[in-house]
């Protein structure tokens, strides 16, 4: 399949994005295997948890809170108030002592339970121990000293309310008292209209004593029956229970959670690791780091019956696109690999098979590792060897295989072949290292005729193009050529002084 795609000429931008959500999709679906494994390993863990590491028996009970201050709008805090309660070392002692376990410190108990407020007024009351019954009576133990606590609060305020309100009647009796005397005090003369005037205050003032006087009794009766009702409508209204721990559904829910957990944690370090790398993927990326255009991919090999198929076909074109190339070459061409020896070896071979019918081949073996030298020539078939014999080759057609991976004798790469194609592997190659290899190459004065693209990605839509490289690229290779033997019409774009094939002086007086 190749990626050369027609079109018009698209349009130079003078800004790169900060960051290509486009590209960077693309990278985090390639590692997949990253966090699908990441996923993995958090169901495996959330299981594992479930199964190796099971809850503590659990015992839970509601108790029904009774506020003096209830109001229909209350936002919860008086419900929030009582869980607050019910964490302090004076409850957590109250039920100490009741179940009896006086070695224990309120502060250690105090870890083992928890209270949430359901609702403004109910309160849920959870505790684990070392069996169900003993967390059952713990649960009862706490229940019933949060009870108690709140009964005594409540009594207190009560109390405290009816003394004050007596203790003002009591106040306000002492008074009316010597009004009452000033009253019965006969020696204010008839006749003074002085005397008339304080006489009716006197009166007005005992009256105003009076009613206020049964005010204060009244009030401090209503606060006395009015504690009962909250005394009463404080209960326990789910008897405590030991809840049932199913381990099948525990390690389902642990696993999913970490399922999701580790979906999220692969996510977030394949995005991290995909900015930090900054390895390219797309075509149109790596063509414009590499300063090639993209003239055919190939898919990775699968065993999936159709897609072997496409791998298969793919090779297969490829093999022709190489083929023609080298045959419209009069310089030997080389197959150089980032990333990808193993598939490069194979197109090697394909490529000197399909070029056996036209005279002898070799295949100039200088990649770094043993993928051809493990090969066995076969009767009529192309001869592999080394890089140190390179120049002794005496066949008529040559193809060199090397590498540029970081490491690379750049300086030996023009024994292998004066023009080359790169096959590189998607997402391999950092965006530096690509330049590295466009610049290494341009200094060796090698033409890169193209790039052939391995395990590229199938939803990539981009175009691998480069429209100002007709002097490199493929579908200009034979203008190209002619235009090098002074036949054909010279076009009026740049190209490099190596293209060019002029010296350096020459190309800077022009």
């Amino acid at each position: 399949m190749t990626g050369t795609t027609t079109g018009t000429t698209p349009e130079p931008t003078s800004a790169t994005p900060l960051l290509d959500l486009h590209g960077l999709v693309v990278s985090v679906r390639r590692r997949r295997r990253l966090w699908a494994s990441v996923a993995l390993l958090g169901l495996l863990v959330g299981v594992a948890v479930a199964v190796l590491l099971p809850p503590a028996p659990t015992a839970v009970t509601k108790v029904l809170v009774a506020h003096q201050e209830d109001q229909p709008n209350d936002p919860g805090t008086l419900i929030r108030t009582d869980v607050a309660l019910l964490h302090t070392t004076r409850i957590a002692d109250a039920a100490l002592r009741s179940l009896d376990e006086s070695g224990t410190r309120p502060e250690d108990f105090m870890e083992e339970y928890e209270g949430l407020g359901l609702t403004n007024n109910l309160l849920q009351i959870t505790v684990t121990g070392d069996s169900d019954a003993e967390a059952v009576a713990r649960a009862r133990a706490i229940a019933d000293a949060f009870v108690a606590d709140h009964v005594r609060r409540i009594r207190q305020a009560a109390s405290a309310e009816a003394k004050t309100l007596l203790e003002q009647r009591d106040r306000m009796r002492e008074e009316l008292a010597q009004v009452n005397e000033a009253i019965g005090d006969g020696s204010t003369p008839l006749n003074d209209p002085k005397a008339s005037a304080d006489m009716e205050s006197l009166f007005a003032r005992r009256a105003e004593l009076t009613s206020r006087i049964t005010d204060f009794d009244q009030r401090a009766a209503e606060a006395r029956v009015g504690t009962p009702q909250l005394i009463a409508g404080t209960q326990i209204v789910d008897e405590p229970r030991a809840l049932t721990n199913s381990v099948p559904r525990n390690a389902a829910t642990n696993g999913a959670i970490g399922c999701v957990l580790g979906l999220f944690v692969g996510l977030a370090l394949a995005a991290v690791g995909t900015v930090v790398a900054d390895r390219p993927v797309l075509r149109r990326d790596i063509a414009a780091h590499l300063g090639a255009s993209v003239i055919a991919e190939l898919p990775p090999r699968s065993g999936k019956l159709w897609r072997r198929r496409r791998t298969r076909t793919a090779r297969t074109r490829l093999t022709t696109t190489l083929a023609r190339a080298v045959r419209g070459s009069v310089e030997p061409v080389s197959l150089l690999e980032l990333g990808c020896a193993r598939a490069t070896s194979g197109i090697a071979l394909d490529l000197a098979g399909a070029l056996a019918a036209d005279g002898p081949v070799a295949v100039v073996d200088g990649l770094p590792g043993p993928h051809l030298a493990r090969y066995r020539p076969k009767p009529g078939g192309p001869t592999v060897v080394s890089g140190e014999r390179a120049a002794s080759v005496a066949q008529d057609i040559r193809i060199g295989v090397g590498s540029v991976a970081p490491g690379t004798a750049w300086t030996d790469l023009r024994y292998l072949g004066t023009q080359t194609v790169l096959v590189v592997r998607a997402g391999h190659g950092s965006a530096a290292w690509l330049h590295t290899v466009a610049r290494q190459l341009a200094d060796q004065r090698i033409p890169v005729l193209g790039v052939v693209l391995i395990d590229p990605d199938p939803r990539d839509r981009t175009d691998g193009t480069l429209w100002d490289g007709l002097h490199t690229a493929l579908r200009g290779h034979s203008e190209w050529l002619a235009r090098q033997n002074g036949t054909g019409r010279r076009r009026t774009e740049r190209q490099p002084m190596w293209a060019a094939g002029v010296p350096d002086s020459d190309q800077e007086a022009r």
